[in-house]
């Protein structure tokens, strides 16, 4: 059985499927509703039950006041829908709405995505979930070692199973690590989430996502988040990559392509002479943004996302102002290389 679940204020809705608790279902279609444990301990997710009727599955530990069950108040992480709902419930807007924390995880596993890109699985604890929007980072602390700030390359929709794009770069820490000797099961200490410029949940704009190299693992989880809103009427991707990583994801960029018809993927990758790194050259930037430029007729109808190294973001940032797209509309994510010992780069806001 499935049910329509309405949340006020907002007026978002989201489809409620058999025994599935209310909240997995919510964070699955993208509504980041409030939560801590999502486990029954600490009543974070209460909402008040306005129109339906809810049923409990799962056992909790936090008992709700005598006023609380009065006003119609339920435990979101505990409850299934039984019908159609209407809920009042609070959800987070904006990165300051979510609090920071820290969570003991577990490395699940790294999995080779290229010769020079290792994407690192890490797992946090069924009672400690990160909650984080699409766009945020982590500061990643291995063995005691406070080693970077990464970008979740991950859903919001899965807070259990986050996921990090780890460029390889000799003498790097964390690329030693993950290239090297780290192994399922090693711990790692996450603090976060960091970075306040997110997904536009709001809009109903069509939206072009430009990731530039590894600035893919933000990138990605924008995407993720946008395809679980179903609320934007077409996505385009375009993914800039210079011969030293790739597309390294290209299969799963294919997939999404050929899954929805309202996905569009393009994957660019700029001329280059020897050893240059076309990501760093203006005039091999400046070709792949009018490449881009010549396949819209009016970019200002978008909003865009783009994510990559300082110089190509910023040529971006430039380019797509210049174009007609208002700076409302458009969010930049400056990766910097090199100085802060992170293999993916450290984000500037």
């Amino acid at each position: 059985m499935s049910a329509r679940v309405k949340v006020l204020p907002s007026g978002r809705e989201f489809v409620a499927e058999g025994a599935a608790p209310l909240l997995e279902e919510a964070l699955r279609a993208g509504i980041s509703l409030n939560y801590g444990c999502s486990n029954g301990n600490c009543g974070l997710c209460k909402a008040r039950l306005i129109e339906g009727r809810v049923e409990r599955v799962r056992p909790v530990d936090y008992v709700l006041t005598a006023a609380e069950r009065e006003a119609g108040m339920v435990l979101l992480c505990a409850h299934a829908a039984a019908t159609d709902l209407v809920i009042e419930a609070i959800e987070a807007g904006e990165a300051t709405d979510i609090p920071r924390q820290q969570i003991e995880a577990r490395v699940r596993r790294v999995d080779p995505a290229g010769e020079r890109v290792r994407v690192l699985h890490v797992q946090t604890p069924r009672t400690r979930r990160l909650r984080f929007l699409a766009g945020q980072s982590v500061h990643l602390t291995i063995g005691g070692q406070r080693l970077a700030d990464c970008p979740i390359a991950s859903c919001p929709c899965d807070d259990r199973n986050l996921q990090f794009h780890i460029l390889r770069r000799p003498g790097d820490p964390l690329s030693d690590l993950v290239f090297g000797g780290l192994k399922p099961g090693d711990p790692v200490l996450l603090d976060g989430p960091i970075g306040s410029l997110t997904y536009n949940d709001d809009s109903r704009r069509p939206a072009i996502f430009v990731a530039w190299g590894t600035g893919f693992a933000l990138i990605k989880s924008l995407v993720e988040h946008a395809m679980a809103l179903e609320t934007v009427p077409h996505l385009v991707l375009y993914w800039i990559a210079g011969p030293a990583t790739g597309h390294y994801m290209v299969n799963l960029c294919r997939a999404w392509a050929d899954a929805l018809d309202d996905f569009e993927y393009v994957a660019f990758t700029p001329p280059a002479a020897p050893g240059e790194d076309p990501l760093a050259a203006p005039d091999r930037v400046e070709a792949a943004l009018a490449y881009i430029a010549g396949r819209h007729a009016d970019l200002g109808g978008f909003d865009v996302y783009v994510a990559g190294p300082e110089a190509a973001a910023t040529a971006s940032e430039f380019f797509f102002l210049e174009r007609g797209v208002a700076r409302a509309q458009l969010v930049v994510k400056h990766l910097e290389m090199g100085s802060s010992g992170n293999g993916v780069g450290v984000i500037y806001f």
